[in-house]
């Protein structure tokens, strides 16, 4: 299993698992990160912010919800 906490600047994937928990999952639809949505890594920050591009728009999370969110990489 790979999460968006282990992606790095440059890759791009498929989301394949949201978590569990209501909350966190209502928070990563209402952000377009949704089961079978493509994205990009745009940046990797310090403290461990990772910049996604999905849907036309960057989107930058903790890494405590990348850890959450389950991913399938493109293969390069």
């Amino acid at each position: 299993m790979t999460t968006l906490y282990d992606v790095r600047r440059g890759m791009a994937g498929t989301i394949v698992g949201l978590p569990s928990g209501a909350e966190l999952r209502s928070q990563c639809i209402r952000l377009g990160l949704m089961i079978g949505a493509s994205f990009q890594c745009l940046e990797r920050l310090p403290g461990g912010t990772i910049v996604l591009e999905t849907h036309r728009q960057e989107i930058a999370l903790g890494n405590a919800l990348a850890r959450e969110i389950e991913v399938v990489m493109e293969k390069e």
